[in-house]
Formats: structure tokens, C-alpha cells, sequence
């Protein structure tokens, strides 16, 4: 499972890391990042200790939840890829129940919710992305090419997936692009030059002002960012190092200053663009940012 597919998941700020199994067609996650959540322990010896005890108390009740508890290889404190307990998806409604607290019940109502809404479903089709053959036929830095993404992660789930908004909208208290003019204001947009990072980011940060779609214009403009780096710079945006609030704060001054978005971008940039656990590592990051806190 070296090269298995892997996921992040936010909770309450914590990641909730998981490995795909292809052969049994599910998620297993991590015992050890969840017992964190639900103790609100940030010491990693404290709650692998916790996770010992509870797992050897578990084990005294024949609990299903150690039975179900399997060993895969994770990305240890450490650096190192070591064997460590996961439980797929019951298994972790089991885990949850034995921490009778109001986190554990929010937790287990976020854990059921989240590969069942909108975004989840959205966040699966983005991941399938990477390796479908789709994503080569996208136009690069144009209005086209957006509303390919767009379409793609929300198609089926949206009834505008793919489609410039009519109506206007705003979001805490600013507004984007007049709908009336939005067609002429793309059209510029899609003129403006990506020769350079510069560019690139203003590009970008239009893009942003405009907001073309209803809804899921970050999503798929992030995407969209990413492929004009890829094909212009040969680089991509390394998301994971781009903390949610470092990135909203940045967004939210770059229609007057885009300086500090530009210094966010341009230290995690990495020439990993072929890479598929850099691109699945974006879209958690992508989506994570758009959770409501």
C-alpha cells in the first residue's frame, strides 16, 4: 500500500488522515489521528499511549472495534513510513461511541456527513481527476477551460455545474463582478498575459473577483490556477503548506493587494507537477478551505 491513494480530512482544524484499499474498495483511517481529535491531545507520545490503553481495555470486552482494526503503513512524526492501526468507516463509528463526550457526537455527525454531501461527492470526482484522461483536454487559463473543471467537479450534483451565473452575488459583504458585465469582464480576463508568476497571480486573482459560477468557484478555480502554472512555469502550488486562514486573509486583501498572496504562492511552489499524492494533498487542502468554521 506504499503507493495507495490517501486522503486528508479536517476536523475542528486536526487532520484525519486516510489510505485507500483498491483491492476492498474503502477508505482506512487513522486510529491514531482520530483518539487526537477526540482527546484534544496535541502530543503525539500522549495520545499513541491513550490509544495503548484503550486499545488493550477494548480488547479485555471483545470489543469489534480492536478485531476490526487493521496495520498499514503511515507517514510517522518522524518522517518515516512505519505500520500503524486503521479502522475503515463502521469501524470508526465504533471507535467515536466509546468517547462519550459532545466532541465524539459532533465528530461521528461530521465523519457520516461529509462523503455524502455535495462536497464530498464533488471531492471524490476531484480526485479522479488527476488520472483521468479529461484533465489534458482542458483549455489553460481560459473562461472554457474553467467551466471544464467546474463541470466536471459539480456535473450531477449541481443544475448550474458549468455554468456563468445570471445573478449577483456576495460573500461578507463583498461583492463580485456585476452578472450584466460578467461576460465581458471574463473576456479580459482571458486576455490578460501568463508568461510569468506575476502574471500568473493577477490572472488569477481577477478570476477570483469575478466569481463565474454560483457556487464552487474556489474549488475549481484553484484547479485552474495550478494548470496554467503547470503548463507556463512547469510548477504547481504545494496547498498543504498554505494554512486556511494564512490563504482566506490573502484572498480577502488581494483585490486591493495581491503582494501577500503572491509571497503565500510563491514559497510553496514545487516542480512535483506529475506527481499524484502533491495533487491529492491539493484538493483536500482546496476543499478544507472552504468548510464553514
Amino acid at each position: 500500500m506504499n503507493k495507495a491513494k490517501t486522503s486528508i480530512r479536517f476536523f475542528d482544524d486536526r487532520e484525519v488522515r486516510a489510505v485507500w484499499d483498491e483491492k476492498n474498495a474503502k477508505w482506512w483511517f487513522s486510529v491514531l489521528d482520530i483518539v487526537a481529535v477526540l482527546t484534544d491531545q496535541n502530543d503525539y507520545t500522549k495520545t499513541r499511549n491513550y490509544w495503548k490503553y484503550l486499545k488493550a481495555k477494548l480488547k479485555k470486552e471483545n470489543s469489534q472495534v480492536v478485531s476490526a482494526t487493521t496495520q498499514l503503513k503511515f507517514l510517522a512524526p518522524d518522517g518515516k513510513m512505519r505500520l500503524a492501526d486503521m479502522l475503515d468507516y463502521n469501524g470508526i463509528i465504533a471507535l467515536g461511541k466509546e468517547f462519550p463526550s459532545k466532541k465524539a457526537n459532533q465528530f461521528i455527525e461530521w465523519f457520516t456527513y461529509s462523503d455524502g454531501s455535495i462536497d464530498g461527492k464533488s471531492k471524490t470526482k476531484a480526485y479522479a481527476l488527476f488520472g483521468s484522461s479529461f484533465i489534458n483536454s482542458i483549455e489553460v487559463g481560459t473562461t472554457k477551460g474553467l467551466q471544464q473543471i467546474h463541470a466536471y467537479l459539480f456535473g450531477g450534483l449541481y443544475d448550474f455545474a458549468g455554468q456563468i451565473r445570471q445573478k449577483n452575488i456576495s460573500k461578507s459583504g463583498f461583492q463580485f463582478a456585476v452578472s450584466r458585465f460578467l461576460g465581458k469582464t471574463l473576456k479580459q480576463i482571458e486576455a490578460m498575459p501568463e508568461t510569468t508568476f506575476d502574471e500568473i497571480v493577477n490572472k488569477y486573482v481577477e478570476m477570483n473577483i469575478a466569481h463565474p459560477f454560483m457556487e464552487g468557484n474556489g474549488r475549481s478555480t484553484r484547479i485552474w490556477l495550478d494548470l496554467i502554472l503547470k503548463k507556463r512555469l512547469r510548477k504547481c502550488v504545494d496547498w498543504s503548506k498554505i494554512g486556511k486562514r494564512d490563504y482566506m486573509n490573502a484572498m480577502m486583501q488581494s483585490p486591493t493587494n495581491s503582494n501577500v498572496l503572491k509571497k503565500l504562492l510563491i514559497n510553496t511552489l514545487t516542480n512535483k507537477i506529475n506527481d499524484r499524492e502533491m495533487f491529492m494533498k491539493g484538493i483536500d487542502y482546496s476543499y478544507y478551505y472552504e468548510e464553514n468554521d
